[in-house]
């Protein structure tokens, strides 16, 4: 074959008619060609590829095009491109490496680590530099049968008007892995668990439709490569924030039938799993990792693809070395073109070929990183995501911070984008476990109320005032996430427990915020991180202390999953914690693809309790608006704003709060009334009680309210569902037990269609009263 004068402005390899065009952007390159991979005769013996290489014409920019006639979907392939071999100007082009087209849309294969994969000279058992100079010399070994081959495939196409749409107020994230999801669930066929068809499952949609999540966001489902110090230990990547591939899917996630079927399966399940997911109502977000790349540091790491493609042209280097701003050995420079385009073209057809709702970027800032370094909100890609018309109609969330210079940017980030917001985590986690901890051990607490009201109000200090004012649902509030302790852990141990992870416990951050009530792990042998033996008799006796402090964990546990579900801003719950899981302290198992990582599905009682805690947690903002609104809350005092919640905040006496109040670290208890007036549906109290000792409160006199009947009180291990307390009168002083939430309904005195005496519950539908107050 040869090639011809296309010039394709696609890139990758491409179907058409008549065979397949092909374009690569190698803008240093002196040649460039594609290699047709075709299995080796039956009659050889040994297996591997027949290679025909078809060179492709330089155009202008550094773009490689050609024509290849005849070529079919199912199509093995791979890129080999020469040029200088100059390290110290970032130029490492080395054709005996057969690399991987990062506009592959599907890929086959897996790494088979040796000195191959190394475009530099490397020697023994960990593939290190022969010597200091050796990583400035070629090496010459063809990688061919050692490294993942592209398949050329047509694009599936997913049906947008199947897509849920759900609106940010009404969003409730549910951050999960694929395959950690179903490895041990007990519904899902043995053949299906941990794949695309395993998340469609029945059971699983079930659950988290019950559960009352909107969407599921997946940790990176790209193609993936393992990090050379992970093969170095003999571990991969379980998370997989290590992209091999921008485009395809990571061929494990599939079922074993469709891999057996080909690439065009892996990809058919891929869209018919997250068109399950939308039949049930639920979106699919994806995080998605194009900070870096799974090649490292150009001196210790393989070339497969950018690196062997054009190095200078893709990765932000300094005198030829990587610059770091994501910890992982590289970073993608997003003040070039190619790699502008590179996310975009990759993120529309996430979206196109299958149906994706939206996408978490992984590091974001250094998406944000100039020619420069330095990360701009006003950046080339942040913008043209915004712009877009394909990617500004899902969801787009950043993690706004990095590793590069000044890399904590929350708050900093431009519309359409949500953040996850940190400082909630860190100030919801202060108040209810690290400050009680400290207290509990007679240290000093040294906090106040005032930055937690500031996250429950929706953060307007980083997403409220000037012109990037987005409101509480820019924030993606949360109290875990996949890196650090799971919810029980964050209740059962004070420190890391990483040793598993290879790395003698010093990965994963020591900043955890956590308490161990007491005692470090599980109380009891054959214990959980908040339950005690099923079975207690003479033959499995549990200590009193060990019973209190599983009661107190447990306590803590649906603490904190109140005020996250009860809070402005979108929610985000990490699987798992519905039901309690544990990492068995490990804060960061980012290598373990075994029972540490996997949710384990059979629940003890106390674990059905905590699910249904969650579900009436759940039940109970999607049934009021005022918990999910638009805008932020305002005071009660202030004009009122179409869709902001009325605030007023009241003492533990039924008084305002002064303003001392807030930075008091004695004053653990504050009462939060939100009207409804302007957002419709009835008005909350919110009452959280951070004290260590039980207490009484005065119900506040809000105006135009003649009681209060109690929703929810996590001193309750589980509610009957539907049930409601009893209506306390406005001024009753009520017992409140020690660190606990509780949220009531205000009643009115002015309506009782029901005529049981209650009155009618206060917000939109009450009788007007004083017009600076919060209810009608």
């Amino acid at each position: 074959m040869s090639s011809t004068s296309s010039t394709s402005s696609t890139l990758g390899v491409r179907l058409h008619e008549t065979g397949a065009s092909a374009a690569v952007v190698a803008t240093h390159a002196d040649a460039v060609d594609v290699c047709l991979l075709d299995p080796t005769p039956a009659s050889s013996g040994a297996p591997g590829w027949v290679e025909r290489r078809v060179p492709l014409t330089r155009r202008p920019g550094g773009l490689w095009t050609g024509e290849l006639p005849g070529v079919r979907a199912g199509q093995r392939y791979g890129l080999r491109v020469d040029g200088p071999w100059e390290p110290a100007a970032g130029l490492r082009h080395d054709p005996s490496k057969l690399l991987l087209d990062p506009y592959a849309l599907a890929v086959e294969g897996e790494l088979r680590w040796g000195p191959e994969l190394f475009a530099h000279e490397v020697d023994g058992p960990q593939w290190l530099p022969r010597d200091p100079a050796a990583s400035q010399r070629r090496s010459g070994l063809d990688s061919a049968g050692h490294v993942p081959v592209g398949v050329v495939v047509e694009a599936p196409v997913a049906d947008p008007a199947s897509r849920p749409r759900t609106p940010w107020s009404s969003t409730v994230v549910y951050e999960a892995h694929l395959r950690g999801l179903t490895m041990l669930h007990p519904d899902v066929p043995p053949e299906l668990r941990g794949t695309w068809a395993g998340l469609a499952h029945p059971a699983v949609v079930e659950h988290l439709s019950g559960l009352g999540v909107t969407a599921v966001e997946l940790l990176p489902v790209q193609a993936i490569g393992n990090e050379v110090s992970l093969a170095r230990r003999d571990q991969k990547n379980y998370w997989g924030y290590s992209t091999l591939s921008w485009f395809a899917p990571e061929p494990r996630y599939a079922s074993a039938a469709a891999r057996a079927a080909g690439p065009a399966a892996v990809l058919a399940e891929v869209r018919d799993a997250i068109a399950a997911l939308h039949a049930a109502g639920l979106e699919v977000l994806l995080d998605v990792v194009y900070n870096h790349s799974c090649e490292g540091h150009a001196h210790d790491g393989p070339t497969l693809s950018l690196r062997g493609i054009d190095a200078a042209g893709y990765y932000r280097l300094d005198g030829g070395r990587d610059v770091d701003s994501t910890g992982c050995g590289n970073s993608l420079d997003f003040g070039r073109p190619q790699c502008v385009r590179l996310a975009m073209d990759s993120l529309r057809h996430w979206v196109t070929a299958f149906g994706v709702d939206g996408f978490r970027f992984d590091l974001a800032p250094t998406l944000g990183r100039g020619l420069d370094g330095a990360y701009r909100p006003d950046a080339p890609l942040l913008l043209a995501m915004g712009a877009d018309p394909v990617l500004s109609d899902v969801k787009l969330i950043s993690e706004p911070w990095d590793l590069g210079p000044n890399g904590w940017r929350t708050g900093d980030f431009p519309q359409p984008f949500a953040e996850w917001n940190d400082r909630f985590r860190d100030g919801a986690r202060e108040f209810w476990l690290a400050v009680p901890g400290r207290a509990s051990r007679g240290e000093p607490t040294g906090s106040g109320l005032g930055e937690l009201a500031l996250r429950l109000t929706g953060s307007a200090d980083l997403f409220g005032g000037g012109p990037n004012d987005r409101g509480p649902l820019a924030s993606m509030s949360f109290i875990t996430a996949h890196d650090g302790f799971t919810l029980a852990d964050a209740c059962a141990f004070d420190y890391k427990h990483n040793h598993a992870n290879g790395e003698d416990n010093r990965d994963g951050t020591d900043s955890n915020r956590s308490w161990n009530h007491g005692m470090e792990g599980w109380p009891g042998e054959g214990g959980t991180a908040a339950g005690p033996l099923d079975v207690i008799d003479d033959a499995h006796p549990v200590d009193p202390d060990e019973l209190m402090i599983s009661a107190m964990r447990r306590r803590s546990m649906r603490n904190l999953l109140a005020t996250l579900v009860l809070s402005a801003g979108v929610p985000m719950i990490t699987a798992g914690d519905e039901i309690g899981r544990t990492q068995g302290g490990n804060n960061n198992p980012y290598c373990l693809d075994d029972e540490t990582s996997w949710i384990d599905w059979h629940l003890a009682p106390w674990q059905e309790d905590l699910l249904a805690s969650t579900r009436e947690l759940l039940g109970l903002r999607a049934a009021h608006p005022v918990l999910h609104a638009e805008q932020p809350p305002r005071s009660a005092r202030a004009d009122a704003v179409a869709g902001a919640p009325q605030l007023t905040w009241w003492d533990v006496e039924g008084g305002p709060m002064d303003p001392e109040d807030w930075q008091d670290p004695q004053n653990r208890t504050v009462q939060v009334y939100l009207g409804a007036d302007q957002t419709g549906g009835d008005d909350v109290l919110l009452v959280l009680a951070g004290d260590l000792d039980d207490e009484s409160l005065v119900l506040p006199p809000q105006p135009g309210v003649r009681g209060y009947r109690l929703l929810w009180d996590s001193a309750v291990e589980r509610y009957p569902a539907g049930a409601l307390g009893e209506l306390d009168v406005v001024g009753t002083k009520v017992p409140v037990s020690a660190l606990s939430v509780r949220l009531y309904r205000p009643y009115a005195s002015s309506h009782d269609d029901d005529g049981d005496g209650d009155g009618e519950p206060a917000g939109q539908s009450t009788a007007p009263s004083e017009p600076t107050t919060a209810v009608r």
